[in-house]
């Protein structure tokens, strides 16, 4: 049985992602989550609402040991599945000016998106190696590509992933496995929650947010057979902002 594992999966854009994958591929789904252990059952049952099948997995990002223990753990225990479609999605944000930034700001945000995309898929693509085959896609953001003023920590960690995808591509491409990323601009989340959505709009050509589901559905695309040919490309997602 072909498996998908989302990290940061409960809510949001990881938990679009989760629900589309399963509804278009069928594939089965391992849902990450750090600590919201509610919100991941909820990700879960409305996964099995829609008819699909999965389980939680916890685990933090972070945690190169805690992220080993857990999925080499879950592939002993599940000789019948093969995880061939990972999604590194986990994020944090901790914006502030440069200048008067913690050292556990910078670091905390660049553990969860680089240092998490480094532990998660280094686990996971050996089993993809083995068995010739894999899709990994990288959740990054507008931030990595063309920097945002406060947010010089979130915009290096991004950045550092953009840069990994284009690098990794090209180790993996000739056992069939693509690497891309998938960069959103503003969409609707935890993460905007906060953001002025009239105002922000103002800056976006569509003049309005995206939706979860949106970037889902791209997410779905680079996942499928049909994307085959596409690797180590990074794709904007995000109304024309950064056209």
């Amino acid at each position: 049985m072909n498996v998908a594992l989302v990290t940061g999966a409960s809510r949001g854009i990881g938990k679009a992602i989760a629900l589309q994958l399963a509804s278009d591929h069928g594939l089965y789904i391992l849902i990450n989550y750090s600590n919201n252990k509610a919100a991941a059952e909820e990700t879960l049952s409305a996964l099995q609402a829609q008819g699909g099948a999965g389980e939680l997995l916890q685990f933090n990002v972070q945690t190169k040991a805690e992220v080993d223990a857990a999925i080499s753990g879950w592939q002993e225990q599940n000789k019948d599945k093969a995880i061939t479609v990972l999604v590194n999605n986990a994020g944090i944000t901790r914006d502030g000016l440069f200048m008067w930034m913690t050292e556990n700001d910078w670091d905390d945000v660049i553990n969860v998106s680089a240092k998490g995309m480094f532990n998660v898929t280094q686990q996971v693509i050996k089993q993809m190696l083995r068995k010739r085959y894999g899709r990994v896609i990288n959740i990054v953001s507008l931030s990595g590509l063309k920097g945002v003023p406060g947010q010089t920590n979130y915009s290096a960690a991004k950045g550092a992933v953009i840069a990994a995808t284009k690098a990794l591509s090209q180790e993996v491409a000739k056992r069939n496995i693509t690497v891309n990323a998938v960069a959103p601009g503003f969409i609707k989340s935890d993460m905007t929650a906060g953001f002025d959505e009239k105002e922000y709009s103002k800056f976006v050509p569509m003049e309005r947010f995206g939706n979860p589901e949106e970037v889902a559905h791209l997410v779905s695309f680079l996942a499928s057979d049909k994307a085959g040919y596409i690797t180590g490309e990074i794709v904007n997602i995000n109304g024309g902002i950064y056209s």
